[in-house]
């Protein structure tokens, strides 16, 4: 048992993991990101879709993340162009982006929330050999699929592109000072728009990988508030790659660990908040750690 849950907390760890990058580079650029669970959404659909009519995991993700780009981008628009409230227009997008899914199962499937379609091309799974026969660190490094490994080598890559590359720093300074960046000649709304779509690229990716990864089928529910989740492990994180990437592992594990406790005599409904409680509880004693550091400093 320990071994599926430790293999499953890996799997359930990647959708948050994804979205909570894109979620952090997001916010380092000035914009929270309260609309990464519609991105993941349109994403997911759109890659079940891609999957069953190509018969390419590619191609499904990669529709998965321009409609997540698209999804970003006019959301940004309407933050750094219109000016208006981003939290109000994060909010506003998940409403709009499920209402439109609803509609159009519906319309164009018949179909009341559940999507099931046939030969859909599910991501690959890669077994590492030699690693994959070890106890406990073949369920943690084997039998994953591509989006697995690239999600973990955001988490570096990540810390790179924000402290050494030019843009990162740029983007860093839009974020923080945009007054001073416009008077070193950037654009801080361009730099923003483009950390939004970058944010709605891996959050598509983030809902292509549940449901032609995990599930093999969309539910307008998939999402199950991952978005969300996504945003307390940057805020967790505190902006960093590394602390955020541990949120989302603690969050993936507990994930599992629900899936497995299910069906043994405590209620289905009762376990399933387990993940979310203990992401209360974790931001909870953040917060008090935080006021009692700096309860100490004054």
């Amino acid at each position: 048992m320990i071994e599926n849950v430790l293999h499953s907390a890996i799997v359930m760890t990647t959708p948050v993991l994804l979205a909570a990058i894109g979620g952090l580079v997001n916010r380092i650029g000035g914009i929270v990101n309260i609309g990464l669970d519609s991105m993941m959404l349109g994403g997911a659909l759109i890659a079940i879709i891609l999957a069953s009519q190509t018969g390419s995991w590619g191609v499904a993700l990669v529709g998965a993340a321009g409609v997540g780009a698209l999804l970003g981008l006019l959301m940004s628009l309407c933050v750094t162009r219109l000016k208006a409230d981003e939290i109000i227009v994060g909010l506003g997008f998940n409403i709009l982006v499920a209402g439109l899914v609803r509609f159009f199962l519906k319309t164009a499937y018949g179909s009341s929330g559940t999507l099931r379609l046939p030969d859909v091309a599910r991501l690959p799974r890669i077994e590492i050999p030699v690693i994959a026969d070890i106890p406990y660190l073949g369920a943690i490094l084997s039998g994953h699929d591509p989006l697995t490994w690239a999600a973990w080598i955001l988490v570096p890559v990540t810390v790179w592109f924000l402290r050494r590359t030019r843009l990162g720093l740029r983007l860093r300074a839009a974020g923080a000072a945009p007054q001073a960046s416009r008077a070193l000649g950037l654009s801080p709304l361009r730099l923003r728009d483009a950390s939004t779509v970058f944010a709605g690229l891996l959050a598509g990716l983030a809902g292509a990988y549940l449901s032609i990864g995990v599930v093999g089928i969309f539910n307008e529910g998939i999402t199950a508030g991952r978005g969300f989740i996504a945003l307390a492990a940057f805020y967790f994180g505190r902006n960093r790659p590394w602390p955020t990437a541990l949120c989302a592992l603690l969050f993936g594990f507990f994930d599992a660990l629900q899936i497995r406790l299910q069906g043994r005599g405590i209620p289905a409904e009762l376990i399933q908040t387990l993940p979310y409680a203990m992401v209360i509880v974790v931001l909870t004693f953040m917060a008090i750690a935080t006021r009692r550091a700096r309860a100490l400093k004054a």
